[in-house]
Formats: structure tokens, C-alpha cells, sequence
């Protein structure tokens, strides 16, 4: 018996020392050029290199993510279908949508946490606000007369609108889109305001089409590092940010995910990476499987009190 086993630990190791011998897909379950898909197209760029193997970025988005996170929970746990997701997907949607035939806690493996990203509360120019202060003061004085725009019920934009209203007892209209249509509304002056992904928008914010009022997170950003937290501009205890991370099927082997873990914390540490996903405003973070799934369960309950405190839910 012991022979057996170590036979089958020796041929698992081998699998994962000669793993990937084709392409890998990683599934993004947003469309492309959010941030979910920036930072997965910067490091599977780096991953294809170092395997010498091309890894695919593969958006499937919709139902706020859910279907191409359910999409790899269905896929064969072989490593050659990887998922890169954020905080909405994996510790928010299980507890606003009924129908979910899938549980990301335990039809998902945590590989490693990527980013960190703040959400920046952003406006068009022909808005004439120049401040948080000054949004809250034409919100408080036209209740109900303002919208803001997400990428979908439950997200990190849709759980910062409802912080916001929350925390100074607004009136707030929430309008949920499919990708880029809602900073297009922004932009455009449609919708009146976002708490947007900071790599998202950066190239908006540079070409002067949108105005950065605040950061989401309990820190500036380095990447904005004259534009004021949420905190500092008057909205006491809110802290809410994005995070994004990969996931795998929940039976691909330890070898594999120990493997992924360790090359994915190899492409952060490279520095050209770390510059260009800083300069999106995106943070490297990096660190083992274990202390993710532990982050990841601990999102879980934050989330799961708040929606149920604020009532949201997705129909």
C-alpha cells in the first residue's frame, strides 16, 4: 500500500512538473477591457512566456458574472481552464441570487489573490461637480433626481452606491448595466455618477472625459495621489474596494493549484508587471492558496451580512 502511494504522489508530481503541455484557457466573467480582463490579459501574457504555451483569455460575461464562473465550475479539473474573478461572482452573487446551480466556497479552489483595486467615484465634466461634498449636497437637495451606474447588481460598483446612500441617508437610484454601457452613460451625462474599477477608467480620467471625486478605499491611491478617500471627504467608516484573484474546478489536483500559485506569484513579482498594473491603479498582491481561501471565506460573511442588511437581492 505504501508503494502505491508513493507511485501515485510521484506520478501527481510529475503531472504538475510537466503540466501545461497545450494551451490553457482562463475565463473571464466579464467583457473585455474591465479590469477583471486587464489584469487577466497582463498576467496570462507573462504566464504564456514562462510556459511556452499560449493561454487564452476567454471572456464569458453575463447574469453579473455568474455565467463564466459557472462555466468553470463545469469544466474538467485538468488545469487547462482557469478562472480569474473578483469579489462580486465569488462572495456577493451566492447570497442575492436564488437561482444559482453552483456554490463558489465549494465548486471553486482558491489559486491566488492578484489585486487589490480601489473604486473611484467618477462624474462627466458637464456635471459641474468638482467634489464629493458638492454631489452630496445636490443629491441631498433633489432626492431621488439621481442615478448611479454599475456593472451589475451585486458588484463592487453596485455595493459602493449603496455604502454611499447608506451612509448619509441619500436617495439614490441604482441603475445596473452589461459592461462598458454604464461608463458610457457616465460620460455621456446620462447617469450622474459611478463608483468605478480604477483601471477601468484610468485612460477616461487622463483624457479629461471623466472627473475622479474620491477613492472607495480607506487609502489614496498611488495612481491618483492627489484625489481624496471617502473618508477624508466626509463619508465616516466607508471602506470598500475590488479585489481579483484566480480560481480553479474544485477537483484539479493540489500539484496543479501549488504550481499555479507559484507562477502567478512569480509574473507579480516581475517588475515590469508590478509597474504596469500600479500605473492602472491596480495593486499586486499575491500569496499561497491557503491564506486566499481563508480571504475568500471571510469575504463571504462580510457580504453576506451587508446584502442581507441593505436588502439587495437579484431576481
Amino acid at each position: 500500500m505504501a508503494t502505491l502511494m508513493a507511485m501515485h504522489a510521484g506520478a501527481s508530481t510529475a503531472l504538475a512538473q510537466d503540466w501545461p503541455t497545450k494551451p490553457v484557457k482562463t475565463v473571464v466573467a466579464f467583457t473585455a477591457g474591465g479590469t477583471t480582463d486587464i489584469i487577466a490579459r497582463e498576467v496570462s501574457n507573462e504566464l504564456g512566456k514562462m510556459w511556452d504555451q499560449s493561454v487564452v483569455v476567454e471572456n464569458k460575461p453575463g447574469a453579473a458574472g455568474n455565467i463564466g464562473t459557472g462555466a468553470v465550475v463545469s469544466a474538467k479539473p485538468d488545469g487547462y481552464t482557469i478562472l480569474m474573478n473578483s469579489i462580486g461572482p465569488i462572495a456577493v452573487n451566492p447570497y442575492i441570487y436564488a437561482k444559482r446551480d453552483f456554490n463558489t466556497m465549494t465548486d471553486l479552489r482558491a489559486v491566488v489573490l492578484v489585486a487589490d483595486v480601489p473604486n473611484v467615484l467618477v462624474v462627466a465634466p458637464s456635471l459641474n461637480v468638482k467634489s464629493v461634498q458638492e454631489l452630496t449636497k445636490q443629491i441631498e437637495a433633489k432626492p431621488g433626481s439621481f442615478n448611479c451606474a454599475s456593472t451589475g447588481v451585486g458588484t463592487a460598483a453596485h455595493l459602493s452606491c449603496a455604502m454611499m446612500a447608506k451612509t448619509r441617508n441619500l436617495t439614490v437610484t441604482h441603475i445596473p448595466y452589461k459592461g462598458a454601457d454604464a461608463l458610457n452613460d457616465v460620460m455621456s451625462g446620462r447617469v450622474q455618477f459611478m463608483f468605478a474599477t480604477l483601471p477601468s477608467v484610468m485612460g477616461s480620467i487622463k483624457g479629461g472625459k471623466l472627473i475622479p471625486l474620491a477613492v472607495s478605499t480607506t487609502k489614496r491611491s498611488p495612481a491618483l495621489k492627489d484625489v481624496p478617500t471617502m473618508q477624508e471627504a466626509g463619508y465616516k467608516d466607508f471602506a470598500m474596494g475590488s479585489w481579483f484573484g484566480y480560481f480553479a474546478p474544485a477537483k484539479t489536483p493540489d500539484n496543479i493549484i501549488q504550481k499555479l500559485n507559484k507562477d502567478i506569484n512569480t509574473v507579480l513579482q516581475n517588475p515590469t508587471v508590478k509597474t504596469k498594473l500600479s500605473n492602472e491603479g491596480a495593486e499586486p498582491v499575491g500569496g499561497t492558496a491557503e491564506s486566499f481561501t481563508q480571504f475568500v471565506k471571510a469575504e463571504n460573511e462580510k457580504w453576506k451580512a451587508f446584502t442581507a442588511e441593505m436588502n439587495i437581492s437579484a431576481k
